[in-house]
């Protein structure tokens, strides 16, 4: 069994602690495995306003986030039932454009989300990045399943997860989580 796997505990509904986290490249991009060591840069990438146009807001302070991001190295929640993939997306340059993140759940799906700063829209990055992490999740986690949940006025983002082959869930379909009245849920197999 591949060690970063996730698989449920013998006998329970719970994942087996990973904690290792590999660096992805993709084309011209890395993605670091997201550490508390990041959240001041970081900070600054999610201090564009710009991002917070359908949701969210951005982090109270570059000590808040680290205090997140350290919270998250743990890569597994508390309960055990989900494990939590954050990377960020470092530029050939050294700047850091945003992160990826993958909740992996029990019987090979995943729910992945992304935020990168507004200058470094529709230049590739986020797809890139994004095919990347689709493929780590389906080669080293056992993910069969991609599904997104994202604001249905969205359209920067309704677009690029088309773009990779995500498609709306029909009606009689079920996610794994609910969404809100304005969320529509996007899926991709993996395998």
């Amino acid at each position: 069994m591949n060690p970063r796997r996730a698989d449920r505990a013998p006998g329970s509904s719970r994942l087996e602690p990973q904690i290792a986290l590999n660096t992805l490249h993709a084309a011209h991009l890395v993605l670091e495995p997201q550490l508390a060591s990041h959240a001041v840069d970081m900070f600054a990438v999610l201090s564009d306003a710009a991002i917070y146009e359908f949701e969210s807001e951005p982090p109270p302070s570059a000590a808040a986030l680290a205090q997140r991001y350290a919270m998250l190295e743990s890569r597994l929640s508390p309960d055990g039932t989900e494990q939590w993939l954050n990377w960020v997306v470092r530029l050939p340059g050294g700047e850091l454009a945003g992160f990826m993140q993958a909740t992996v759940l029990v019987g090979g799906r995943a729910y992945v989300a992304y935020q990168l700063a507004s200058r470094f829209w529709r230049r590739g990055i986020a797809s890139t990045a994004l095919e990347a992490v689709l493929q780590e999740l389906a080669a080293h986690y056992g993910v069969r399943d991609a599904f997104a949940v994202l604001k249905a006025a969205n359209q920067r983002s309704v677009g690029l997860l088309a773009k990779l082959g995500f498609r709306p869930l029909p009606p009689a379909a079920r996610a794994p989580w609910a969404q809100e009245a304005d969320e529509v849920t996007v899926h991709r197999a993996l395998r």
